[in-house]
């Protein structure tokens, strides 16, 4: 009878720690099902959605968030193509003939300021739009003639597929192709090169401009986040992040937090971003701008 009664015991112990595991799994507890989500596409977006991902894996731990540049082509392409999560973009993907936008799904996270930069040693702080479409189609070639330093002007470009790029030539320089220059695919580099290189000048989202580089204004007016707001200052673009077709919940989950209050209000702002909230104006991807 002793054994029987053992055996009763030891059975009810063991249902009971199924039980618990069971509870614990389905609570998204120790057993939560490991989750990986791979964001690519747009290096002016990359801070904030590694931002994120760093600070949701803390709250998270089952989850995995790789955040990579590589430029808004690529990320629409290989979110399109189904091999990343997500694609990191600073243009809508109508605007890429190659991309099947009407299979992506479109989350809005940001707006992205971009300006153009150069050098402190250029000694210039101001140009005309006009004097600024002249140095990128090589018109210009020495800052002396825009009122700065006796030194050559060194064009800096981004890659082909660059939404950064795509933005700066459709609102920075009216359409006009500017000239062949050295291209470099990530806005890290680009940061880094015209701090380095006297005379050079490039184009940058407002989160990597710092005292290292001189932002430019452009016929008096400043790349500033109110102008921004306004459309005053008309070089912005929305970050998107897109998806192939609905979300997992998972993969919502994540997007939802990058969306909340608390991430748009504490974050967004801090890392050199506009919430997409506190814009005056929208804008489509034909470029149509209307009051908010």
């Amino acid at each position: 009878m002793k054994k029987i009664g053992l055996f009763v015991a030891s059975f009810g112990l063991l249902l009971g720690a199924c039980a618990q595991s069971g509870t614990a799994s389905q609570n998204g507890g120790e057993n939560s099902e490991p989750v990986k989500i791979v964001a690519v596409g747009s290096t002016a977006l990359q801070p904030l959605v590694d931002t994120a991902g760093t600070n949701f894996m803390s709250e998270h731990p089952n989850y995995e968030i790789s955040v990579q540049g590589g430029g808004s082509g690529t990320g629409l392409s290989q979110v399109s193509s189904g091999a990343v999560t997500i694609g990191n973009s600073d243009v809508f993907a109508d605007e890429k003939e190659s991309v099947p936008a009407e299979e992506l799904e479109n989350f809005q996270v940001a707006v992205v300021g971009m300006a153009p930069v150069v050098n402190k040693e250029a000694n210039v702080k101001e140009l005309s739009k006009e004097q600024l479409i002249a140095i990128f189609t090589g018109k210009v070639t020495n800052w002396k003639d825009v009122g700065g330093a006796d030194l050559a002007i060194a064009v800096i470009n981004r890659a082909s597929g660059s939404g950064t790029r795509a933005t700066f030539e459709k609102w920075g320089l009216d359409g006009e192709q500017p000239m062949q220059a050295q291209e470099q695919d990530s806005s890290g580099t680009v940061k880094k090169m015209i701090a380095e290189t006297p005379g050079a000048i490039s184009y940058l989202a407002l989160s990597y401009i710092d005292e290292t580089i001189q932002a430019l204004a452009l016929d008096g007016v400043e790349p500033t986040a109110e102008n921004i707001q306004t459309n005053d200052w008309k070089i912005w673009a929305y970050g998107h992040m897109y998806t192939k077709g609905e979300p997992t919940k998972e993969v919502q989950a994540f997007l939802d937090y990058i969306l909340s209050d608390a991430f748009q209000t504490e974050f967004v702002p801090k890392l050199g971003y506009l919430p997409v909230t506190k814009m005056a104006v929208s804008r489509d991807a034909k470029g149509e701008v209307t009051n908010q």
